[in-house]
């Protein structure tokens, strides 16, 4: 027998997640799907959990608007419900007067995002916050923070819950059909689940085009080719010498380059590097080891020989590929595929986290005209 249903959100990583609470807040019923035994264990969970201030993004791109615009949601939201977070801060680091003219570009690319808070240190005020670097100039950005991921996640989880959504794991998305009363979906797992839904999200992440695919009468015109990106870490087997985050200027377009993160216990880690993969794939590959020491000494020259432990990969689900630049946040809605109730969410990488409450507020107004409980 098939149930019908209102809304079905696929996908429980951070983007899921927040979509799910925001829906069921404006009344909406809310069953959640996820293939994996728990929330948040693909994506979002292996990353660098950075508050993102929006400094990188092209003006106007939605990638900008939504993390500026999640990034305080995000900072309001971690306050009000003691979510482990710190507003740390980084220094964007040059190295010489070539990477100094990209840092001044950086600034003017905020500015236009909204990000006005940023400040060039003198050399003193350099030394002074971080004696360890090699620089030639830098860029203080006072806004920026790290996050406790998965407390995040259980939050948003909870509320969801709360407002009464519905969380099936184990539950792989298996096919759907668009009919003219919504989408017919079917549903793997133990015990599989014939649906009917009014509003489908696909926000499978590293999975969202696969599904699409799996819709028929979904234009596949409409459906981009997926790339993936894996990301190593490597941890700081000493102290850190480190008090902020600290991100070299890189010249590449599509990575933020080898930068240094710190979590809330203060252990420094080195990552993520770019690496084009053909499937999803997360063995941390030792090869990549003398890259990093090449590219951390850049700034932090007293590293040595034997400090770099292998920590964690995470793939990131990118829509353009090594010789592209990178693309913006691509959430469709009927107005672009013609597909009524169905919001694809594709290629959302850094700053999805940043960005989730933003993207969840986002979506629900592409959903204006439905009606809610």
């Amino acid at each position: 027998m098939r149930e019908t249903i209102d809304c079905l959100v696929v996908g429980a990583g951070v983007i899921g997640l927040a979509i799910a609470r925001k829906l069921t807040e404006v009344g909406r019923e809310v069953l959640v799907i996820e293939e994996e035994p728990g929330i948040g264990t693909q994506t979002s969970s292996r990353n660098s959990e950075v508050i993102h201030a929006g400094i990188y993004y092209p003006e106007k791109s939605i990638k900008a608007n939504l993390c500026v615009a999640g990034k305080k949601l995000l900072y309001q939201y971690c306050s009000e419900r003691n979510i482990d977070h710190s507003k740390i801060g980084k220094l964007i680091v040059a190295t010489d007067e070539t990477e100094t003219l990209l840092l001044k570009q950086f600034v003017e690319r905020a500015s236009s995002n909204g990000v006005n808070d940023l400040t060039w240190l003198d050399q003193q005020q350099i030394r002074r916050m971080e004696p360890a670097l090699k620089f030639h100039s830098a860029v203080f950005s006072p806004s920026t923070g790290i996050i406790d991921s998965h407390g995040f996640m259980l939050s948003l989880q909870g509320d969801a819950e709360n407002n009464g959504a519905i969380f099936v794991f184990r539950s792989p998305f298996i096919k759907g059909k668009v009919n003219n009363e919504g989408i017919d979906v079917e549903v793997g797992g133990s015990e599989p689940m014939s649906l009917t839904c009014k509003t489908l999200i696909n926000s499978a992440g590293l999975h969202a085009t696969k599904i699409a695919h799996t819709i028929q009468g979904f234009p596949r015109g409409k459906i981009p080719k997926p790339f993936f990106g894996k990301a190593h870490y490597y941890t700081l087997s000493r102290k850190s010498p480190f008090n902020h985050l600290i991100y070299p200027v890189n010249k590449a377009s599509t990575s933020l380059g080898v930068h240094v993160t710190l979590d809330l216990a203060g252990q420094a880690r080195f990552g993520p590097d770019l690496n084009w993969i053909d499937d999803i794939d997360y063995e941390f590959d030792q090869s990549r080891e003398s890259m990093f020491y090449e590219a951390i000494r850049k700034y932090f020259p007293d590293l040595k020989d034997g400090e770099l432990q292998p920590g964690y990969t995470g793939i990131r689900p990118k829509i353009s590929g090594p010789t592209q630049p990178a693309a913006d946040f691509r959430i469709q809605d009927h107005r672009s595929h013609g597909v009524e109730g169905l919001v694809n969410l594709f290629g959302i990488e850094s700053p999805g986290l940043t960005a989730s409450l933003a993207i969840a507020e986002y979506v629900k107004n592409l959903l204006p005209n439905l009606n809610q409980r």
